[in-house]
């Protein structure tokens, strides 16, 4: 059996007449950049997760450099990050001329550990960056209570959790300003790059809206100094059909996770994922923690099932960001994770009978 670790076609297959439609639709009107769709999408993701204003832009790690320079953030100032996240969180605050402060995380839902954050925080920290990772959201109360505490902005990095909540409230609606990405592979991903911005305030919106798109009040006459940064039209039109299939999409996912989870539960040699009592798991990862991870990666690849790590080398020993001086031992519980930490096939689509395969291939591995 084939068990691939994601499958966009049988998403589009699902969809495609919609699909198909809403891109003809934008290829006849010839209306490309900040057409109507966009407008529409922005609307219908605002509602969505409940808050005032969303506004389209290229791609996530856009969608989070702009939220830190309309906050003013830049040269010398101080983000804090969780040290177990994709690189481009750090990227971000590299951007704007800040340096990103990371912070070890929790060994439970493997977000950033608040319980050290504080330790951080020095007069040069401007604002926490949470990520809510694999689709969990982080411990938002603690979160805001040292923002609070502080004096700090939240920027949240939702890039993973597009439809997840914390104490009933969805992920990025928390902080100043929250951040999604619509890569492809995302539980709502675009046909291409794709990001959305979102806020409650009024004019941190208008103002994210002349930055995506040349610092523009009205075509030619430029307040400030943009940049080019737009959710293409073709790309609205593709995520306003896969908007309204999210909620779905994402209660599968919740049940595939609940299968591995019970398939797994007898193996010690396999950690499944943790949720925390006040928040839901939107999964867009099944990660899982692992003896003889390399070995078990090659055994599953020669019975079908693809695997990915997600992410092997933690931002401090990533060659781009030797210059912050973090030695390897700085972070000790990422480092531990990120040695043994595999995310297991996942996708609304995936059949029982795949998981079944999956889950029956590691027990033999390990048998």
């Amino acid at each position: 059996m084939q068990v691939p670790f994601v499958d966009l076609k049988a998403q589009y297959k699902s969809i495609k007449t919609e699909v198909n439609q809403a891109i003809s639709n934008v290829l006849e009107n010839c209306n490309f950049i900040l057409g109507q769709e966009v407008e529409e999408f922005e609307k219908n993701f605002a509602k969505f997760i409940g808050i005032d204003y969303a506004i389209g832009v290229s791609n996530g790690l856009d969608a989070l450099k702009i939220a830190l320079e309309v906050l003013g953030i830049g040269y010398k100032d101080e983000v804090i990050i969780p040290a177990n996240t994709f690189i481009a969180t750090a990227l971000a605050v590299s951007a704007v001329g800040a340096k990103p402060v990371l912070v070890d995380i929790n060994t439970k839902t493997y977000n950033i550990d608040t319980s050290l954050i504080e330790d951080a925080i020095t007069a040069q920290t401007k604002a926490i960056m949470p990520v809510h990772l694999y689709g969990q959201a982080a411990d938002m109360k603690a979160i805001i209570d040292i923002a609070k505490k502080h004096n700090l902005e939240i920027v949240e990095d939702a890039a993973q959790s597009h439809g997840s909540h914390y104490n009933g409230f969805s992920t990025g609606t928390f902080g100043k300003i929250g951040c999604f990405s619509l890569y492809p592979g995302k539980n709502l991903g675009a046909y291409g790059d794709a990001g959305i911005i979102v806020t409650a305030d009024k004019n941190l919106a208008a103002k994210i809206s002349r930055l995506r798109n040349y610092g523009q009040k009205q075509k030619y006459y430029h307040s400030e100094k943009g940049l080019n940064n737009r959710l293409d039209t073709l790309q609205a039109a593709v995520l306003n059909v896969k908007l309204k299939y999210l909620t779905e999409w994402n209660s599968k996912r919740a049940y595939n996770a609940k299968l591995y989870s019970e398939y797994l539960s007898d193996l010690e040699e396999v950690k499944t994922p943790q949720i925390a009592l006040d928040r839901d798991h939107i999964f867009h990862l099944y990660v899982v923690r692992v003896k003889e991870r390399e070995k078990l990666q090659k055994f599953l690849l020669e019975k079908g099932i693809t695997t990915i790590i997600h992410y092997p080398v933690p931002i401090h020993l990533q060659e781009a960001y030797s210059d912050l001086g973090y030695q390897k031992g700085a972070f000790p519980i990422t480092e531990a994770f990120a040695e043994e930490i595999v995310s297991l096939p996942m996708f609304p689509e995936l059949s029982q009978e795949q998981i079944q395969y999956t889950c029956s291939m590691i027990k033999e591995f390990y048998s």
